[in-house]
């Protein structure tokens, strides 16, 4: 499972926040289903950012739900209505047979069926106000969508990572995520706080679900984010392989340190099959960073 994807129904009218891998769909169906809807009532597909994971589904849904627009960030906008670069960037992170075998084709959207969600911009659902929020830091594409509603946020990858198997008598723990290709801490930072203005009783990330308690969720992504800057400033003067496996070194020992104080009972090795590929990518974002200073 890559992805948790989200569903609003308002008065009989449906809108998805992120479209997960194609292998979503037919969850999506499913849950269509079980409400006793149809295809027809899907009204949106609300993207918080193109990566794979969450948006390479996305093209399979539009062709699903006929009457479904396509809300994106105007700068994920084109790589969704011609996506070959796009597949073409994952691929030089994950190598080509690990984007066919685990996203299979990505199809293209048309570009009369995207609507670009600039911040401030309103996704009406039936009357319901999903209020988009221009959030970058994990990437320069990236919307949160805030549901007036409810006052819950739907954040992407902007809250960071919380695995189910690590909640400690109904506390959830919470880890930041960068990318391999535009993580900015400061940026972070700022979106973090920009969610956390609106106090919202629940946010609802995509990697995986529902957490409450935010403020305090809050408050240690943003210790985290500046823990694993100060272990990338700590290995900036190495290179290559060796910094790459110093710098993940570092982040799974605090990962492990963190999910220790946090009560986890989980032993090690089980933590890392969890994380493996999540420390990978990290180390990764950090580098990238590092790079472009």
């Amino acid at each position: 499972i890559l992805a948790a994807i989200h569903m609003v129904v308002e008065n009989g009218r449906v809108a998805f926040i992120d479209s997960g891998s194609n292998d979503a769909l037919p969850n999506a169906l499913a849950a269509l289903d079980r409400l006793g809807l149809d295809v027809a009532a899907v009204d949106h597909v609300c993207l918080t950012h193109i990566h794979l994971d969450h948006a390479g589904g996305a093209g399979s849904m539009m062709a699903a739900f006929p009457n479904a627009k396509l809300v994106v960030h105007p700068r994920g906008a084109r790589h969704m209505a011609e996506p070959s670069r796009l597949v073409a960037g994952v691929a030089a992170v994950y190598g080509e047979d690990y984007v066919r075998r685990v996203y299979g084709d990505i199809a293209p959207v048309p570009a009369e069926r995207i609507v670009e969600a600039p911040d401030g911009h309103i996704v009406s659902l039936a009357g319901r106000e999903l209020l988009c929020l221009d959030t970058t830091g994990h990437a320069r594409h990236h919307v949160c969508y805030l549901d007036r509603r409810t006052g819950g946020i739907f954040s992407g990858d902007m809250f960071g990572l919380s695995y189910r198997e690590h909640d400690v008598d109904g506390r959830a723990f919470i880890f930041p995520t960068t990318t391999p290709t535009q993580f900015e801490p400061a940026a972070m930072h700022a979106s973090i706080d920009r969610l956390l203005l609106f106090k919202p009783d629940a946010i609802y990330l995509t990697h995986y679900g529902r957490v409450g308690n935010v403020e305090r969720l809050g408050a240690d992504l943003h210790r985290r984010l500046d823990e694993m800057v100060a272990m990338a400033l700590g290995v900036a003067g190495m290179t290559g392989e060796a910094r790459h496996a110093e710098l993940k070194k570092a982040l799974t020992s605090h990962l492990l340190g963190e999910l220790k104080a946090h009560g986890c009972p989980l032993p090690a090795a089980d933590v890392l099959e969890i994380w493996g590929t999540d420390l990978d990518l990290n180390a990764q974002g950090l580098e990238v960073w590092l790079d472009g200073r």
